[in-house]
């Protein structure tokens, strides 16, 4: 059987990509389908391309987009898994380093691809098939987390893409706020119709909360009316999160006064940061235009009229005891100089952290707030922790969830895995990941680390950014941001 140069060429480029890609996976057992690639290209025993010899028919043609719409389907799915992927900017928790509306080019060999965990999934669908409203993927086999050589590792500051931590678990119909944090509140409120609140230095409040959220728990699971159905989501198909880190694997973090501060020292602030405000006007109202100078979107637009709202953060009447105008907004500094310079703002004054609802962990005692967070110690792999009654909220997902373990506490011990401790050495790394839109971001404050199992990749490029407020005509399409490179 002879072959022609141009077929020697073609097999010897595949067959040579075929081993390069063996090696990167580390996985050789796939070298068993290398003599079925040269007889794609070679001896061609096996008829692949046995419809190319049919008459002209319908039947042909059909194999013919069939054929096409299968090699499509196979090379998405490789490049979506170990190279590149598409993401839209969902919410505005990095605005404005990035913006609702930007498509971005997601790099996984820049901190390098994982092999998925679950690999019969059909491309492109994270873990639902649109129309037909059905899981995307296949449960079995799941492979164990491994990850491929990359070109380096997620440094402080970055932008990262990854798949969101408590979204193992989910009910369908209330995805947000997720499903850890809807037994709680649930779990809360049950108590407190039975008359139980939580009163300090009475009650232990992990005990306490420990107990609301497993009360909580019987609550949505028999509230499919309101719930929906409960699924259970292996990593690689948990919903994608892109916020920027701020902590890493050993690293202990403090929040003060919305100040980022990383063993002590004062973190770098990203050059848009943005925090939410309540401005008091001399009573002007803001009008379109000066939302789009200061480049708030129609949904951050916010009037405030609730009286004790505005008295708790330190807004009084004016002498006619009446408020003058109050808007609740998201600012950069640049944003807030542009306010003061217009003349007609008369009191501007920063969130309270507390304002944000319970953060991470739900059931620690010392029940820290969004801007005065912490210390924290942010697990390292290798690393050992010494474990008390105390610290174990802090800790006890990672241990349980994360790496696998069981862990209980009887009469005031830890037992992991039945044996009595008080240290655990961890397995993984993790980091703390944050929004530059501080007030308007569910992160680490609220749901806690992010192991390294999770990190899905770096986004590199913005190709296309639109924005849904204005009309194609009108700024619609942010032809400043396309082709935009995503920095830091």
């Amino acid at each position: 059987m002879k072959f022609s140069v141009k077929q020697w060429v073609k097999a010897s480029i595949a067959a040579l990509l075929y081993l390069l890609f063996a090696f990167w996976v580390g996985n050789f057992w796939i070298l068993i389908g290398l003599p079925f690639l040269i007889d794609i290209y070679l001896t061609k025993y096996i008829p692949w391309t046995f419809w190319k010899k049919w008459k002209d028919s319908p039947l042909k043609k059909v194999m013919e987009w069939i054929d096409a719409i299968g090699f499509a389907l196979i090379a998405v799915y490789f490049i979506n898994t170990f190279f590149f992927q598409n993401y839209k900017i969902p919410s505005s928790s990095l605005e404005k380093s990035l913006l609702v509306g930007d498509f971005l080019f997601v790099s996984k060999v820049s901190f390098g691809a994982r092999v998925p965990n679950t690999p019969l999934s059909f491309p492109l669908a994270q873990h639902t098939l649109p129309v037909l409203n059905c899981k995307s993927f296949i449960e079995w086999p799941q492979w164990e987390y491994k990850r491929l050589a990359g070109f380096g590792q997620v440094k402080r500051n970055d932008i990262v893409v990854f798949n969101f931590p408590t979204g193992d678990t989910v009910t369908v119909k209330v995805e947000n706020p997720d499903y850890y944090t809807s037994c709680f509140y649930e779990g809360l409120q049950q108590m407190q119709q039975m008359g139980e609140y939580y009163v300090k230095d009475s009650t232990n409040y992990t005990e306490y909360a420990n107990r609301a959220l497993a009360l909580g728990r019987e609550v949505v699971k028999n509230r499919p009316d309101v719930y929906g159905k409960i699924v259970y989501r292996p990593v690689d198909r948990r919903e994608n999160y892109v916020k920027r880190c701020v902590g890493l694997p050993g690293d202990v973090l403090q929040i003060i006064n919305n100040q980022v501060y990383i063993n002590g020292k004062k973190g770098e602030n990203p050059e848009m940061l943005q925090l939410n405000y309540y401005v008091e006007t001399n009573g002007a109202l803001l009008t379109d235009e000066v939302f789009r100078n200061l480049d708030v979107s129609k949904d951050d637009q916010e009037m405030v009229s609730n009286g004790e709202l505005l008295q708790a953060v330190g807004i009084r009447q004016n002498a006619n005891g009446q408020y003058n105008p109050v808007y609740h907004l998201p600012l950069t500094n640049e944003a807030i100089a542009k306010l003061k310079a217009m003349g007609i703002v008369s009191k501007i004054v920063v969130e309270p952290g507390n304002m944000g609802g319970p953060t991470f962990p739900l059931n620690y005692s010392k029940r820290w707030a969004a801007d005065n967070y912490g210390p924290i110690w942010i697990p390292r792999k290798g690393c050992a922790i010494k474990l008390s009654v105390d610290n174990l909220p802090l800790y006890e997902r990672a241990i349980r969830t994360y790496e696998g373990n069981t862990l209980e506490v009887k009469e005031g011990k830890i037992y992991i895995n039945n044996k009595l401790t008080d240290r655990y050495t961890f397995r993984m790394d993790y980091y703390w990941m944050m929004g530059d839109n501080r007030h308007k971001s569910a992160d680490s404050r609220y749901w806690g680390f992010v192991p390294e199992d999770h990190i899905v990749g770096k986004p590199i490029l913005v190709w296309l950014s639109l924005d849904k407020d204005r009309s194609f005509f009108d700024g619609g399409v942010r032809w400043n941001r396309i082709f935009k490179l995503v920095h830091k």
